[in-house]
């Protein structure tokens, strides 16, 4: 598909920022959810303090990758 030129000379963004750009969307989401998800896991089994706060760390970091990695995937099949 060619690149459409708009009325003042800008640009589609190219596949990769488009990649790129979904992985960063979906990182953000996944980090979300699971800060919210981490705290009340991590509440329920009873941690605190310093272990809470890695508990919750541990649980953004993997649910932001698992779902940044899905929407750049989902992004690179609509290029």
């Amino acid at each position: 598909m060619p690149v459409a030129v708009g009325p003042y000379r800008q640009s589609q963004p190219s596949c990769f920022d488009r990649v790129k750009m979904g992985f960063v969307m979906g990182c953000a989401v996944g980090m979300a959810a699971g800060a919210l998800f981490g705290t009340f896991s991590c509440l329920r089994i009873g941690m605190r303090g310093r272990e809470l706060m890695g508990g919750i760390g541990k649980t953004m970091m993997q649910s932001g990758g698992t779902f940044g990695t899905f929407m750049a995937i989902g992004m690179g099949i609509r290029c």
